[in-house]
């Protein structure tokens, strides 16, 4: 296999990215000047070689605890829970929630083989036992999955003595009710409230 083949099936591995992509960027990246693709390079390399999850949240971090959990600013009282560490970012860019975060690496999904152990519920579960934790709150994407999966983080924690609360579904800000599906207006509807 040449060089150029190799770099296009890994990038290809890529979320989002095909075959076709793959052989564009590989493409432009050879038509850059060499140090250009050897920073890229680096910096890989330097991705795989610093950066690990936090002992405490899961999120990635090249430090241990994590900025958020080192945080005393932070609300140690409510943890959300993310399937991934890739989540925490968009809840951060609202300013509004400061309390701290658990990751718990992906979401139940039986028909890809993902169950229950390979998901870090159980570190969840001794963390809000643990103390000092008064409110779970599951920010799960709303999918299938997502939603089976906060409904095992629920019953996982129904002796906690905590309350676990979901995030709110409904229409998007700027959304037109004519474009929005069925299921959407329903969660909606459920989650109303009073003005």
């Amino acid at each position: 296999m040449s060089a150029i083949d190799d770099l296009v099936s890994e990038l290809s591995r890529l979320p989002t990215i095909g075959r076709k992509s793959a052989l564009r960027l590989t493409y432009h990246l050879l038509r850059q000047p060499g140090e250009q693709s050897r920073r890229l390079a680096a910096a890989l390399i330097a991705i795989v070689e610093k950066v690990k999850p936090c002992a405490e949240c899961g999120n990635l971090t090249e430090a241990s605890p994590c900025a958020l959990c080192a945080d005393p600013r932070r609300d140690r009282s409510i943890i959300c829970v993310v399937e991934e560490a890739s989540d925490i970012p968009a809840i951060e860019r609202t300013g509004e929630y400061r309390g701290l975060y658990h990751v718990l690496g992906g979401r139940l999904a039986p028909l890809d083989g993902v169950g229950p152990e390979d998901l870090a519920v159980a570190q969840l579960v001794r963390r809000v036992t643990a103390g000092g934790v008064r409110e779970v709150i599951l920010a799960t994407n709303p999918k299938l999955e997502g939603e089976a999966t906060a409904l095992y983080v629920q019953e996982q924690l129904r002796d906690a003595g905590v309350t676990v609360s979901r995030l709110a579904r409904g229409l998007p800000i700027g959304g037109d009710l004519e474009y929005a599906d069925g299921v959407t207006i329903v969660q909606a509807l459920a989650a109303r409230r009073a003005m």
